[in-house]
């Protein structure tokens, strides 16, 4: 089980953020989802970062645009690695 948390800024209708959050689940990493149709002070975080879509996972330091599963899988294991 791994011990990484993440951060993923989707939207209602949006299946790349349905893919990473399954992908999340299936590795085992507990998330938090900001919702940016539901809370728009979680909009307001995501665009102060310098991202204007969805989705945006945060791994520690990594800030991951869209589905990547190369990057999602570094930024878990450097997680895991800092733990």
């Amino acid at each position: 089980m791994s011990n990484a948390n993440a951060i993923i800024y989707t939207s209602t209708h949006c299946n790349y953020c349905k893919n990473v959050k399954q992908f999340l689940t299936d590795k085992g990493v507990a998330f938090e989802e900001r919702n940016i149709d539901q809370n728009e002070a979680y909009a307001e975080e995501l665009w102060n970062t310098g991202m204007r879509s969805v989705p945006v996972t945060v791994i520690g330091e990594s800030k991951i645009l869209g589905f990547n599963q190369t990057q999602l899988n570094k930024a878990i294991a450097a997680q895991q690695e800092a733990n």
